[in-house]
């Protein structure tokens, strides 16, 4: 070969490598996006709990630490509203959560993120808790977007037995799946198999979602004897299920590693709603006896609850190179994360529902401050909550009403109600609260519920928590 001809091939490889080179930088990342189910916000490490979560903190040592993140105050409604970027009071998914004997979903014209997602080339799966629908095909994972699905449909299952109230709950693919197993455990293995079965070629899309530390507390007895100095029984349980899901995390995190995908993806991190504060929400038949154990220190109450404990969350985003290490100033809602995730991935969101949710990269990614000044919490048609800037206002309906309103910025605690001196700021939350009521869809699982209780035989037990969780309110 030529000298001239010698350096014309060198020079086309260099350009073909340089070509190779950028589409590797311009590839899609890959996207995990891992969901706890009822996790306390003081019950991760990096908030300063005894409980020891050093794969948690990992993530949140070196990403975005979303301090303000907000939920909504229960599971159905905080994973419907990831998956379609929308309130839930827009479809009907805002009140309690899908009952196993109830056949309503989130809603078939709903377009989902992985539904959007796959448009832009990605392969989807969800591996862990569903619970937006059991009841027919075509409310399941496979129907709305994901290629892949493991574990449970409901969510509120035996660790071990996999049943909900005595019932199977573990399927691959909408097909019971008879396995035995800590289903932590299970899920997390799972994941480190799909991960392993990935193309570098190929974005995908990983929900992860646990369901620990979900009620009932179980953990394996070697966990539980790592905390033997927590007096407590429910704590120290509540404790080892808390490891044993950040050590699946851990595996995950390794095999990202394993397989060079770990600096091309995005992972987040949050929990469903807050830890479980008030025996009702304990989970029907599976709460335990005594002291509850999940801390949302400081914020008050928990789960179920419109006050910060049940709806600010543990949340972080990490992605190495991309997301900032520190702490991201302002509040993001769960919406978000629809269209900041669709964006990163090069994905349309046409063909969704008018989103509530809004890009919120740059404050995620470099920590500037978020662009959202209101919060919706949630408006049902007994109650409603909303954050304007600092101001937010609880607005409980039935007779005798209660309204109140809180500085969060002074007082995240919400201790102080300082609506009768602020008759305007009240006046201005109300209306919008009352424009979010007038646009609301009805409540799919009191529709249901009702509908089940009026025609029931006489005698015949009142649906798990129905009118306990009403009363509560009056």
């Amino acid at each position: 070969m030529s000298h001239l001809l010698r350096r014309i091939a060198i020079a086309a490889l260099a350009i073909a490598a340089s070509a190779t080179v950028g589409l590797a930088a311009e590839r899609a990342p890959n996207i995990v996006y891992i969901v706890a189910d009822d996790l306390g916000y003081a019950d991760v490490g990096f908030h300063g709990s005894e409980i020891r979560t050093p794969s948690i903190d990992e993530l949140a040592a070196g990403g975005a630490r979303m301090e303000q993140f907000y939920a909504q105050p229960m599971c159905t409604p905080t994973r419907a509203a990831l998956m379609t970027g929308r309130y839930p009071l827009r479809y009907g998914l805002q009140s309690f959560v899908i009952l196993p004997d109830q056949t309503y979903g989130i809603p078939t014209d709903e377009k989902l993120l992985p539904q959007v997602l796959k448009s832009a080339g990605y392969d989807t799966a969800i591996i862990g808790k569903w619970h937006l629908g059991h009841a027919n095909e075509a409310l399941l994972p496979n129907a709305r977007g994901f290629d892949y699905q493991y574990g449970p449909l409901i969510g509120e299952i035996d660790y071990y037995t996999h049943e909900v109230h005595g019932v199977p709950d573990w399927y691959r693919d909408g097909k019971p799946l008879d396995e035995k197993g800590y289903s932590t455990t299970l899920i997390g293995e799972e994941a480190v198999r799909y991960i392993d079965s990935r193309s570098p070629e190929k974005p995908f899309f990983l929900y992860l979602a646990f369901n620990a530390p979900h009620t009932p507390l179980q953990a394996p007895e070697a966990d539980v004897e790592t905390y033997k100095d927590i007096a407590d029984p429910n704590r120290r349980t509540y404790a080892a299920m808390v490891s044993a899901m950040d050590r699946q995390i851990g595996d995950v995190l390794a095999a990202l590693d394993r397989k060079g995908l770990r600096d091309n993806t995005i992972i987040v991190f949050q929990s469903d709603n807050g830890g479980v504060r008030n025996a009702l929400f304990a989970g029907e038949g599976t709460g335990p006896k005594g002291e509850l154990p999940a801390s949302n220190a400081p914020f008050r109450d928990g789960k179920g609850s419109l006050y910060e404990g049940g709806t600010r969350v543990v949340a972080l985003a990490n992605w190495p190179g991309h997301i900032k290490a520190g702490e991201v100033d302002g509040p993001i809602h769960v919406v978000d994360m629809l269209p900041t995730l669709a964006r990163q991935a090069g994905a349309s969101t046409d063909g969704t529902k008018p989103l509530d949710g809004i890009d919120q990269w740059q404050a995620i990614s470099t920590g500037a401050p978020s662009p959202r000044s209101e919060v919706v919490y949630n408006v049902e048609m007994f109650r409603g909550a909303v954050r304007d800037g600092d101001w937010k206002l609880v607005w409980n309906t039935p007779l005798p009403a209660r309204i109140e309103l809180f500085d969060i910025a002074r007082d995240p605690g919400e201790k102080t109600n300082l609506a009768a001196a602020n008759p305007e700021i009240v006046a201005k939350l109300q209306a919008r609260i009352q424009q979010l009521a007038a646009e609301m869809k009805p409540s799919q699982f009191f529709e249901a519920t009702f509908k089940s209780y009026l025609g029931r035989d006489a005698g015949d037990p009142v649906l798990p928590n129905t009118e306990a969780y009403y009363d509560q309110f009056d």
